[in-house]
């Protein structure tokens, strides 16, 4: 892997998407073990986008508009179903008045992190597009050149959504103990998830 296609991806996970966005309310509203799990939830859906891509099924994604716009309008669902949980506090921002988490189960946290990611149609395509682009033409195992970067690509995933989870962990204590910051901060997320899935629904196959 070249410095200019780990540079590439690290500016690629640096940019806010569904994953930064249920990260940061995670690790604000659970503390940095919630923001560590919710970063493994969404790892793990890069690893299942990479491997849907390299299976060859994000071609079939491409070519086959029901069942994007399926995948697409389900994510688009849960998003929105995110927005309205964080909003009344219920969802990732849920805290007790003592500033506890509410919910700090890993296997809910991890489940939640693959499901806002898996139901984006255009991450295999992504991979499709963005992988071959930092293989030596003349490769005699483009597989094995493929998996590699794509290996390195999830490794960064996870190093940049853990330092978020341990940036919004740190400045949690400050912000958990003000209840005004804590409501503005659920109506910030609430909005974003709901312009995540309103980005999504605009989302077309080519």
């Amino acid at each position: 892997m070249s410095p200019e296609y780990l540079l590439t991806v690290l500016i690629v996970c640096l940019a806010p998407g569904i994953g930064v966005i249920y990260t940061l309310s995670a690790a604000l509203g659970g503390g940095l073990r919630a923001g560590v799990w919710a970063s493994v939830g969404c790892t793990l859906a890069t690893c299942l986008h990479l491997a849907v891509a390299l299976a060859g099924l994000a071609a079939i994604l491409h070519t086959s508009a029901l069942l994007f716009q399926t995948l697409k309008f389900a994510g688009v669902s849960y998003l929105l179903w995110m927005a309205w949980t964080t909003l009344r506090g219920t969802g990732a921002l849920a805290v007790s008045p003592e500033g506890r988490a509410q919910e700090l189960r890993p296997g809910r946290l991890v489940w939640r992190g693959v499901a806002l990611n898996i139901l984006n149609p255009k991450l295999p395509m992504f991979f499709l597009a963005f992988l071959p682009q930092f293989m030596a033409p003349e490769s005699l195992t483009p597989t094995r050149d493929l998996v590699v970067l794509g290996a390195g690509f999830i490794g960064m995933t996870l190093a940049v959504m853990l330092l978020y989870a341990l940036a919004a962990g740190l400045m949690r204590r400050a912000v958990v103990e003000n209840e005004r910051a804590m409501t503005w901060l659920r109506r910030a997320f609430a909005a974003s998830f709901a312009a995540l899935g309103l980005r999504l629904a605009m989302e077309r196959a080519a």
